[in-house]
């Protein structure tokens, strides 16, 4: 009897070839983070040089979030296309080099042109690598891997923190933020990471009718050792096509999947977005500081706490499922919002950050698992991507509307929004959500 190859790929014990993937889609997620976030540390510094007004600094920001809408869009139809693998190279080297170009920004212009730019490779790059880890991990375990892949942010989160403190220290503000953004051409040395040991995805090729070069992935890896008897099952080559998978996203079958994809993508993107890009900001009129380091000091320490808030989520998903995950960690985040828009003293303004920067980034954990595990693998790519593409729309508009709110009515009522936000988060996805634990892909997607 003919076999499927993905029916091998869920009976593959975990071995190193699994580690290897995860340790590289962990790479690749941490350090476009920290490309990402390596703009909010030293925007303040930015700002002094160039004499730039909140309105101004948002629309930098609102930028990169244009473009990574773009990216996030384009490179999930290309991953559909041409493969996982190719796009995941092309989007690591957009968003490595325009990241160091900005080192040389000589205004606003061309600083908010190497962003965008920028921000196409960074929008396309973040939803691939959970793309492609739940589509070789089994599904007993694709929930901790895939959580462990998302952690990595947090981890970047703190890197985008270290280097400029210690730049602008050493350096002072002026060529301190130079020299951050020359940090960004690090990620380069995944590119031959990827070439040596990141093969394509073995449920793409299938789809794509390309089972000979499939079986051959399957067999250098280790995750085979010889033909089963029958052979296996041929797939048709399926003929592409961008406008019938847009609707199929929202066929009867998908559309309850993609609604609560959408809404959870929009509220984290909102309430992360919104939030973080202003923190050092926020800090330095909080603190009434008048030098950046302090801020950026208390901005790190918030920052760790996004560490065991990965972790916890990502041990949780495998045990009680992804939907309470995402309810129960929305929920605490928009309660932590609501304390912090009342706080008062240092003690509870960094209590009440720490509360909603563990919960929210435990809900990214929880969100970055179900995104992929919700299509099948010949719209997998496309629907992750709209998904993402979906948040960075709202990316576009978070740092305006939250410096909007800041400058018009104060803190409190801006951190009111982000709690009003992270609650019809919680609510959409305990009403639309259906959980994914411990079931293989193939069986998620009828």
């Amino acid at each position: 009897m003919e076999k499927s190859l993905t029916e091998f790929l869920e009976r593959a014990p975990l071995s190193r070839f699994h580690y290897m993937l995860l340790i590289i889609g962990s790479l690749v997620y941490g350090f476009t983070a920290m490309n990402y976030l390596l703009l909010s540390p030293v925007l303040p510094a930015i700002s002094k040089e160039w004499a730039l007004d909140i309105p101004t600094q948002s629309l930098i920001l609102s930028l990169t979030g244009i473009g990574m809408f773009i990216g996030a869009l384009s490179c999930g139809v290309i991953a559909d296309l041409i493969g996982r693998r190719r796009a995941l190279l092309l989007t690591i080297l957009l968003m490595t080099v325009f990241t160091g170009l900005c080192s040389v920004a000589w205004d606003f212009l061309s600083l908010s042109i190497f962003r965008f730019l920028a921000g196409i490779g960074l929008g396309g790059s973040l939803p691939q690598p959970g793309v492609y880890v739940s589509e070789y991990v089994p599904a007993k375990p694709r929930g901790r891997f895939l959580g462990l892949v998302e952690s990595a942010w947090a981890y970047g989160g703190v890197l985008a923190i270290i280097f400029p403190f210690y730049l602008i220290q050493g350096y002072g503000q002026f060529l301190g933020w130079r020299l951050t953004f020359l940090i960004g051409l690090m990620p380069l040395i995944l590119i031959p990471l990827i070439i040596k040991f990141v093969p394509e995805s073995i449920r793409y090729l299938e789809n794509k009718g390309m089972k000979e070069k499939a079986w051959d992935i399957l067999k250098k890896n280790g995750l085979i050792s010889m033909m089963p008897d029958g052979g296996v099952s041929e797939n048709p080559n399926p003929i592409y096509s961008v406008k019938s998978t847009l609707k199929e996203v929202w066929s009867p079958m998908y559309r309850r999947r993609t609604a609560v994809l959408w809404i959870s993508w929009a509220v984290l993107v909102y309430t992360y977005h919104g939030i973080f890009l202003w923190l050092p900001s926020i800090y330095v009129e909080l603190l009434a500081a008048k030098e950046l380091l302090t801020p950026l000091y208390f901005v790190l320490l918030v920052t760790l706490l996004q560490i065991p808030g990965y972790y916890s989520a990502t041990f949780l998903l495998d045990v009680i499922g992804r939907k309470p995950v995402l309810v129960v960690y929305l929920a605490l985040a928009g309660l932590g919002s609501l304390l912090f828009g009342q706080a008062t003293g240092i003690f509870f303004v960094l209590l009440w950050m720490g509360v909603i920067s563990f919960f929210n980034l435990g809900g990214w954990a929880g969100l970055y698992a179900y995104t992929p595990e919700l299509y099948p693998t010949r719209i997998r790519g496309t629907g992750s991507g709209l998904s993402a593409s979906i948040g960075r729309i709202t990316l576009v508009f978070a740092p305006v509307i939250s410096g909007y709110l800041w400058g018009l009515v104060g803190i409190s009522f801006m951190f009111l929004v982000f709690a009003l936000v992270h609650f019809i988060g919680a609510i959409s996805v305990l009403i639309l959500g259906t959980e994914t634990k411990g079931k293989v892909l193939e069986e998620i997607s009828k």
